[in-house]
């Protein structure tokens, strides 16, 4: 059976893992400083419930461990802070976890590429261990690893710039264009390009094989 029979990963898998770095970032933004804790301590708590979940359908995934191991450490050291912690969580630790997340999906790209694990969900275990299928998945696990670290600078960016808003001033746009429309431009781009990759990587790979 040929490699070119793999099927397409649905960006909607992934999103699924994402859920609670989601719930964390519009929670915390809601809650200010006095509720980062608790909004790390929710996203551990998803976490753990994928985790739990996911043992029934494969195992948990690299993002289930992810969210709870950095939510958890952020949840205890928000609840035994004083104020002056849970400020700097709120200021830096809120907008850091996107970069920490993103740094986290490249480097490990090369040798456990996290879209792999959903991938697996759907495509037989012959080809698993197949060139397309390594390939496809380190360069979609790298993709998405960069768009979530230039989200995750985009949010730091606010609290450098201290553009966060209170009203329709310039640090209300500086916020919605940072906070909101960068990260919706590169999500969109990213879910046509988790779709989009696949069928190029096959057609290049076939056209090598036939010219062998």
């Amino acid at each position: 059976m040929s490699d070119t029979k793999e099927k397409n990963l649905n960006p909607l898998a992934i999103f699924a893992g994402f859920i609670p770095w989601i719930v964390f970032a519009i929670v915390a933004s809601r809650l200010a400083a006095d509720g980062v804790a608790w909004s790390a301590l929710l996203a551990a708590a998803i976490g753990v419930v994928f985790i739990v979940y996911n043992r029934r359908t494969g195992g948990p995934t690299q993002m289930d461990i992810y969210s709870v191991v950095l939510f958890g450490v952020i949840a205890v050291v928000g609840f035994i802070g004083d104020h002056a912690v849970d400020d700097w969580l709120y200021q830096w630790g809120r907008p850091l976890v996107g970069v920490i997340l993103g740094l986290t999906l490249l480097a490990t790209s090369p040798v456990r590429p996290f879209t792999a694990e959903y991938a697996k969900r759907s495509t037989p275990r012959e080809f698993w261990d197949s060139p397309l299928f390594r390939r496809i998945n380190l360069v979609l696990s790298a993709a998405w690893g960069v768009v979530i670290t230039l989200i995750g600078v985009s949010s730091v960016l606010v609290t450098v710039f201290d553009a966060h808003p209170t009203g329709t001033d310039s640090a209300h746009l500086v916020d919605f264009f940072l906070n909101w429309a960068i990260p919706i431009v590169l999500i969109v781009w990213m879910v046509h390009f988790t779709n989009s990759y696949p069928d190029r990587a096959r057609d290049r790979y076939l056209a090598g094989q036939a010219a062998v």
